[in-house]
């Protein structure tokens, strides 16, 4: 890669979307390193209240038109635009596009002559029935069917090696997978650990970071707090985040009868976040499907552990299940290991610290490394057909 080098991001969210999320973190970290190595870096995106059509953030150039789905054709009208020498991305193809497949990709292989890498954090099964019925149906076609028989010469990056797996089943070549984990970011504003709030032992506070959607299941981190408020009535949960299904999650807590119990803080600033992972002991994370778990490494840095779902596919290798967390099978033991590591402050302690040692080995300029080496690949030339011979793939970064 050359300093010249134009890499076009195409996602259906930003971070600044009311509804983004770690997918969207992840594609702009690795955005804002490649930047910072010299390559010109553009992102499509969808627009939404108050954002700006064209805006630069880290050094990336943002352009935003079209919804939820409009934000499709509208980024592939805008490369094709490019090939004519027309529209705002320029009067040239870029020279590398990583298409984020969130459910569906934007098919840009179709319209670009560029390589197109497709990066995909997890399959989407069982999120799909929350678009209704005839969409959700629609959607699983085009991921699992359609998606990968369009993109049956392209790269794919993924984020862990059980997500790698799900998409070998929908038919994908295992050789053109690659994984790349998630970095993590320092905190904030050049704060350290020691500089956060301190843990209050005479209360037991529990934490949820995440958006708040319908299968990331926060329902069960309610459940837990239900549960165990007769047994530790000092118990709280902070709910970190926000998202459209948060008055479904605050009408559950009324009728848990745990509202006293729960404070639902929303989206916060960066060192508002910090805070309150620093002085959580548990962080709980009941999703029903996750690529990796980008919140599990920030709870981590503060040395809290995580108890998730071992079905949710990704947190089987953020979470080391008994060393820098707990991953379990449903809401009932989710409560039970709950109070097993609050009964159990030694416990708490022995797993956040091997948590903390684990979040070391993860950076945001690893994972830009392997996209990297990734693009390094897919731009150079094949050989003719006929001719046999194999590129070598990174199957890791951190």
């Amino acid at each position: 890669m050359t300093e010249s080098t134009h890499v076009l991001l195409l996602c259906w969210r930003d971070t600044d979307h009311p509804q983004g999320g770690g997918s969207e973190r992840y594609l702009e970290r690795v955005g804002a390193e490649l930047v910072d190595r010299g390559m010109r870096v553009t992102l499509l995106t969808a627009a939404h209240d108050g954002a700006a059509a064209d805006e630069t953030r880290d050094g990336i150039r943002i352009l935003r038109a079209g919804g939820r789905l409009s934000v499709y054709p509208r980024a592939l009208g805008t490369i094709l635009a490019a090939r004519l020498g027309r529209g705002r991305l320029g009067r040239t193809d870029p020279d590398v596009i990583v298409d984020t497949q969130n459910g569906i990709p934007f098919f840009a292989a179709l319209v670009s002559r560029a390589p197109t890498v497709v990066l995909v954090h997890h399959c989407h099964r069982e999120q799909w029935p929350v678009a209704g019925r005839g969409l959700g149906r629609f959607g699983w076609f085009l991921e699992s069917r359609v998606s990968p028989r369009v993109h049956r010469r392209n790269r794919y990056v993924t984020v862990s090696g059980p997500s790698a797996v799900e998409l070998a089943e929908l038919g994908v070549d295992r050789a053109r997978i690659t994984v790349i984990r998630n970095g993590v970011d320092p905190l904030p504003g050049g704060l350290s650990v020691a500089d956060m709030p301190r843990r209050d032992d005479r209360a037991i506070r529990l934490c949820v970071l995440s958006r708040l959607v319908p299968h990331k299941q926060v329902e069960d981190a309610l459940a837990v707090v239900a549960e165990l408020r007769h047994i530790r009535p000092e118990i709280h949960l902070d709910v970190i985040g926000g998202g459209w299904w948060s008055d479904e999650l605050r009408r559950c807590a009324t009728e848990l009868g745990v509202e006293r119990h729960v404070t639902f803080h929303g989206h916060v600033a960066e060192v508002r976040k910090h805070e309150l992972l620093a002085r959580a002991h548990v962080h709980l994370m009941p999703s029903r499907k996750e690529g990796w778990g980008l919140a599990v490494m920030e709870a981590a840095q503060h040395r809290v552990p995580t108890i998730g779902y071992r079905s949710s596919v990704g947190l089987v290798e953020s979470i080391e299940d008994d060393e820098t967390g707990l991953l379990v099978d449903g809401v009932d033991e989710l409560i039970s290991a709950t109070r097993k590591l609050i009964d159990n402050p030694d416990e708490v302690a022995r797993l956040g610290d091997n948590a903390e040692r684990k979040a070391h080995h993860y950076s945001w300029s690893a994972t830009a490394d392997g996209f990297i080496e990734v693009f390094d690949d897919v731009r150079r030339p094949r050989p003719l057909r006929g001719r046999t011979g194999s590129t070598p793939t990174r199957s890791d970064a951190r």
